[in-house]
């Protein structure tokens, strides 16, 4: 393990987290200016065998895979292959069934299209079909006016933006990934894990209900300062309709995570179909490492233009979400710091994933953060062990 001096504070909070019981096993890595100033790994990687966390233990990680599927499609963008603002149709032409010939690439990377969820259930059958599951969300009229709000599109995201991607390409976002981005990186990180490295990826622990963190719960500081709630007025309507949703399971909020249904396989997303599938919305499996080194190379230019990552990660929408209920934000497929991705910087940007897991990025201070573990948090966007370790970064600049 590896810690900076300036950062002692990161590693106090990290090995307190174990020490209080917080943590089964996790790993946290943080770029400065380019260079590996934190790399930490402890805990057990499999409590059933009590395997444990190495540093090449690598864990899934969730909706942060949404911030790499998001790159892959600017990627396209730069080459002149995709337009952002043209209509989906014109590279998935099935797709504009039902009154949806106009919605664009921008209205599906900032949660505007309409389609958070799979009406049908999706057999397991299909979990390994990415194009089958696309093929029935081409078949869906959408739920509200596209572009008149936003609402999570937890995993239908991934689906829409990789049928895009396999229309103009021929080819998956796991196999782009790997041949453009982690391969020539040299990044523990797959859009769709291969044998041997499911045989090492850590086993999740389940938490209990998802809900959702908020600013009330952050430690101090936490969340950018134009947003945060505080005890006198967190938005108690949103916190009530949502603790509702989490008990309905016909609610947009449990249909948009739960179809396709990882909790159908034995071990849900421990299982190997779903490490294996590489769904383009929650389908990474990533060391720390990985993930930080990933944002590292995001904000040196080394896989998007500078212009084009500043149009990114331009607020396109914020304010209240139709499946989160509290507020989000979202630039091209980036989360935003909002209620919903609770950062002491609003420039801050990233993806959180199920349960706590973090990718974040900063160009103004040249940090790249990456924070994946085990025991899942009950939080569906959040995990307190990650804020905190994320604000002592900041207090260690």
């Amino acid at each position: 393990m590896h810690c900076d001096p300036r950062f002692s504070r990161v590693r106090e909070v990290f090995e307190r987290h174990f020490t209080e019981g917080e943590e089964l096993g996790a790993a946290f890595a943080v770029y400065l200016d380019g260079e590996l100033v934190v790399d930490l790994w402890d805990g057990v990687a499999d409590r059933h065998t009590g395997r444990r966390w190495e540093r090449d233990t690598p864990a899934f990680a969730y909706s942060c895979t949404k911030a790499i599927t998001a790159t892959v499609l600017l990627r396209l963008v730069e080459r002149g292959m995709v337009d952002v603002t043209a209509p989906v149709a014109d590279a998935w032409p099935e797709f504009g069934a039902r009154g949806k010939g106009a919605i664009t690439l921008e209205q599906v990377l900032t949660h505007q299209c309409g389609l958070p969820v799979l009406e049908e259930p999706v057999p397991v059958e299909e979990f390994e079909d990415q194009a089958a599951i696309a093929a029935r969300l081409a078949g869906q009229a959408p739920l509200w006016e596209p572009g008149s709000a936003h609402g999570y599109h937890a995993l239908t995201y991934g689906f829409l933006l990789g049928e895009v991607i396999r229309r103009v390409t021929g080819t998956s976002v796991g196999e782009l990934v790997a041949a453009e981005i982690a391969g020539p990186l040299g990044l523990e990180l797959w859009v769709g894990a291969p044998d041997e490295v499911i045989a090492r990826t850590a086993r999740l622990k389940a938490g209990d209900r998802p809900r959702f963190l908020t600013a009330t719960e952050a430690p101090t500081g936490a969340g950018p300062k134009s947003t945060a709630a505080t005890a006198d007025d967190r938005p108690e309507d949103a916190l009530a309709a949502m603790a509702r949703a989490a008990l309905d399971p016909q609610s947009l909020m449990n249909r948009a995570l739960g179809n396709p249904g990882m909790h159908l396989l034995k071990g849900g997303a421990n299982h190997p179909v779903i490490l294996r599938a590489g769904w383009p919305a929650a389908g990474m499996v990533s060391t720390a490492r990985g993930l930080a080194g990933f944002y590292r190379a995001l904000i040196a230019g080394e896989l998007l233009g500078p212009g084009t990552l500043r149009d990114a990660l331009r607020t396109r929408v914020k304010g209240p979400d139709r499946v989160l209920f509290l507020d989000s934000a979202f630039g091209l497929g980036f989360m935003r710091p909002s209620l919903t991705f609770l950062m002491p910087s609003e420039t801050a940007f990233g993806h959180s994933g199920l349960g706590g897991s973090i990718g974040l990025g900063d160009a103004e201070r040249g940090l790249a953060v990456g924070y994946v573990m085990n025991k899942m948090a009950n939080a569906v966007s959040g995990n307190l062990r990650g804020i905190r370790l994320v604000e002592a970064v900041y207090k260690s600049l």
